[in-house]
């Protein structure tokens, strides 16, 4: 912390007194320059503490002596008597005062000299404790770098060492805020971060000071750093140092994804080319653990964007790889429920559905669940299964009159029961069935909670006396639903 007037007033063995500008006595003081002159200001780089016996002042030299001491930007004055004057000249301190420079009287028995040194020592004290701090916090960011909290610790980190929020953008989108409600600065930044090409920029946001500055990436990011007071020098080191090892750290990882992205591609072609035996050799020789078979295998169509937005979210959840313009993701039943929803909050994909099959299976699985995919794109839904397409082949076998009066017995029950006016069974039925029994994306296409679809489902089961978890009962169910 460096030294201020009201710090160096209070060591009692310098016997100083305040005579003017008791309540700006908070300012730093930068050094001690004692001097004669009339005019120093030419000697000057502003936040000294100018020590003067006054040889040459008086009552009428006083007053612009003071203001020259105020356009210069000292911190304070700090008056010598017993020498040249016998106490401090009456216009001095009134001017002082009015202008709002602190005026230190220094007694006889203090030489200009002891001040200098409890200066001097602050100054030190106060570098050494900078350096220590940039010290440890380099070391602590390079170690977070380097360990499991990756950028998202170093941002984590930097926010505690600062005492202040970050964000990472990659462009205008925040990626990364510390803390969470941090995130509501980003969209307030926008028109700066668009200005900003590379460098540094110092902003004011809602009384805070925010730094912004680009790092060293392929992709274009910007760390901002928002604090109540500006960045001291160490603070600005400490930055520098984050911006650093958030460089390293980014690149690497986005080195590291593609590197998993291409790996993945790879295996999903081996399997694709009747490979099976092989793409799992090499997905355990990764240290990933190969899905249980058998494998419900899924395929998303849609925007890059989109398709880039998925994989981010299934990241470590589960396999899924790019593959052309498509995502594919595999794995046992219970998998097809969260990659639904994923793809469903991403928005603008269109998905399919096969299997299950066994590893030596997965060719067919993935062109059957490439085509119901496309089926999904050419409805706008969120995802077809490949039986649910394959079924519809079998619509034009039927004969219609025939279809229709057995729809209408199975499906009586239903429609007696929608006509009360308790429940809309058919179409939640219709809907459940389409979206391969998920109940939250299901739920969210009928506009209603997934517990009311659960419980119409159940009274629909309930009147139709069928088990809806067999298969062959959802598909008759299905294909009546279709004429």
């Amino acid at each position: 912390m460096a030294l201020t007037l009201a710090r160096l007033a209070a060591e009692r063995p310098l016997g100083l007194r305040v005579l003017t500008g008791e309540d700006v006595l908070d300012r730093p003081i930068g050094w001690v320059h004692p001097t004669e002159l009339t005019e120093p200001q030419a000697f000057l780089e502003g936040g000294e503490l100018l020590l003067t016996t006054g040889l040459a002042l008086d009552e009428e030299t006083s007053p612009a002596y003071v203001r020259r001491l105020v356009d210069a930007g000292v911190a304070g004055l700090g008056f010598g008597v017993g020498l040249s004057h016998d106490e401090v000249p009456r216009a001095l301190v009134a001017t002082a005062a009015e202008v709002g420079l602190p005026v230190l009287e220094v007694p006889r028995k203090t030489p200009f000299i002891a001040i200098t040194r409890a200066v001097s020592r602050a100054v030190a004290a106060d570098e050494y404790a900078t350096t220590v701090r940039i010290g440890r916090a380099q070391q602590d960011l390079t170690r977070t770098a380097a360990g499991k909290g990756g950028p998202a610790g170093v941002l984590r980190k930097l926010a505690k060492l600062v005492d202040g929020w970050v964000l990472l953008f990659d462009r205008t989108t925040v990626t990364e805020a510390t803390p969470a409600s941090a995130r509501a600065y980003g969209v307030l930044l926008r028109e700066e971060l668009e200005r900003l090409r590379t460098g540094t920029r110092a902003v004011s946001l809602d009384g805070r000071e925010v730094v912004l500055q680009t790092l060293d990436t392929g992709a274009r990011r910007v760390l901002a750093v928002g604090t109540a007071e500006p960045l001291d020098t160490a603070g600005r080191h400490i930055v520098n140092t984050a911006v650093s090892v958030l460089s390293l750290a980014l690149e690497q990882d986005r080195a590291q994804a593609a590197a998993r992205e291409a790996l993945r591609t790879g295996l999903v072609e081996l399997l694709a080319g009747g490979q099976a035996e092989l793409a799992l050799r090499v997905l355990t020789a990764t240290g990933e653990k190969p899905p249980e078979p058998p494998w419900s295998v899924l395929v998303f169509l849609g925007p890059p964007a989109a398709r880039r937005r998925l994989l981010g979210a299934l990241e470590g959840e589960l396999f899924a790889a790019r593959s052309g313009a498509s995502v594919v993701a595999f794995g046992p039943a219970s998998v097809v429920e969260p990659v639904a929803d994923a793809a469903l909050r991403v928005g603008g994909l269109h998905g399919g559905v096969a299997g299950p099959v066994a590893p030596r299976e997965f060719s067919a699985g993935l062109e059957q669940a490439e085509l119901a995919a496309q089926a999904a794109e050419a409805e706008d839904k969120i995802l077809v299964s490949a039986a649910e397409h394959s079924a519809r082949g079998l619509l034009s076998l039927i004969d219609p009159v025939v279809a229709r009066v057995y729809g209408e017995n199975l499906l009586g029950p239903l429609r007696r029961h929608d006509e009360t006016g308790r429940g809309d069974l058919v179409e939640s039925l219709r809907c459940w069935l389409e979206h391969h029994g998920h109940w939250d994306v299901a739920a969210a296409r009928l506009g209603v909670h997934r517990h009311t679809l659960r419980n119409r489902i159940a009274k629909a089961q309930e009147l139709l006396g069928r088990d809806l978890d067999s298969p062959g009962v959802r598909a008759e169910l299905w294909v009546v639903l279709q004429t």
